[in-house]
């Protein structure tokens, strides 16, 4: 027979099993749980992938706002949420939206410009080697030129106005799409193209009808990639010579240290460029459905 202290300490035991079995349990759900969502290049659900896009914005203000409300940083040098919003409010209300507008205007002009010459002749180069030994070296060489270094030049050249903003676009958006584009082409299966010359396919038909529609949706991504940087050029060029345009505005912020404005600027560029990333990816997604 069991004395009471026995079974006590038999049901003491049985309850530390029982805990120590649920912490396992726990420990094996969350292991799993990260085992599955980090896992390299695998796809987790949309839902996922929205609701962690969420968050890391939330931190970011929150982060945002423990430094200026907790006067972490002085208002002179960060300002606060509250300050920012309202700074937005005046300058929508005193005509922002015609420099967003201008700006808007030179990117789409500089960019649609170099993407008019930079599709076909980046497939050339992709797909032709004598070509690539003629123009990469060149573009190779154009690319690591800064084109905020050429802007002195340009408005020496073309002069203080619009031609020279989009030419500073177009000299920053091309060297970096060609060399892009050709390599997309050159990333299409080699067995691919084997096949379609085995089975007595044309070199027309194997540029046209194979290496092309397997290289459009990496040549759309390095598209809205590209896209990115030409905001930067203008930008840079609206701050060195311009009298209208998001960069402007910014310099003029600067100039009389508002610094809430130079935010609003800055956050501007940010929504505009999240806007076109994420439906040029939809579009993309969309259109080449069977590559994702």
């Amino acid at each position: 027979m069991k004395t009471l202290s026995q079974s006590k300490a038999s049901v003491t035991d049985k309850k530390h099993e029982t805990e120590e079995l649920f912490k396992k349990k726990d420990k094996k759900k969350k292991s799993s749980f990260w085992k599955k969502v980090l896992v390299p290049q695998k796809r987790i659900p949309k839902k996922v992938s929205l609701t962690l896009s969420i968050l890391s914005f939330v931190v970011i203000i929150i982060l945002w706002c423990s430094i200026t409300y907790g006067k972490i940083v002085g208002s002179m040098f960060v300002p606060t949420p509250g300050d920012t919003l309202k700074a937005m409010g005046t300058m929508f209300s005193n005509g922002f939206w015609s420099d967003i507008g201008i700006t808007v205007y030179r990117v789409m002009a500089g960019f649609l410009i170099a993407l008019v010459i930079a599709i076909p002749l980046g497939i050339l180069v992709g797909a032709y080697s004598p070509l690539a030994a003629i123009f990469e070296p060149v573009f190779s060489f154009i690319r690591y030129m800064p084109a905020s270094a050429f802007i002195p030049l340009f408005i020496f050249w073309i002069g203080i106005g619009e031609s020279e903003k989009i030419a500073i676009i177009i000299l920053g958006s091309l060297p970096q799409l060609v060399l892009m584009i050709a390599n997309d082409i050159r990333n299409v299966e080699k067995s691919l193209i084997e096949v379609s010359y085995t089975l007595g396919t044309n070199t027309f038909d194997v540029l046209w009808k194979i290496i092309l529609p397997k290289s459009l949706p990496d040549i759309m991504n390095t598209i809205r990639i590209v896209l990115g940087w030409a905001w930067t050029y203008v930008i840079v060029a609206e701050i060195v010579g311009a009298s209208a345009g998001i960069g402007f505005s910014i310099l003029q912020a600067q100039r009389t240290f508002q610094v809430d404005s130079i935010f609003v600027g800055i956050l501007t560029l940010g929504i505009i460029g999240l806007i076109v990333d994420t439906l040029l990816t939809f579009l993309n997604k969309k259109i080449f459905a069977w590559n994702f």
